[in-house]
């Protein structure tokens, strides 16, 4: 989910592509506290920074 949050994609853009509800994605995205992340540029700079995302979207929307 860090990696989709990098790639800039909005909370329902996230459900679809991982195929499930959007309050699944916000508690997640809330959940990314535990990594010290404050918030989505926080959190997809800790996924870009450890290698979880690149900053191309190599499957355009979709898990691999």
């Amino acid at each position: 989910m860090l990696g989709e949050i990098a790639l800039g994609r909005t909370n329902g853009e996230i459900a679809a592509a991982l195929f499930v509800a959007e309050a699944t994605v916000k508690t997640h995205i809330n959940n990314a506290a535990k990594i010290g992340a404050r918030n989505r540029t926080e959190a997809a700079s800790y996924a870009l920074r450890h290698g979880l995302t690149s900053t191309r979207d190599d499957h355009h929307g979709r898990r691999p």
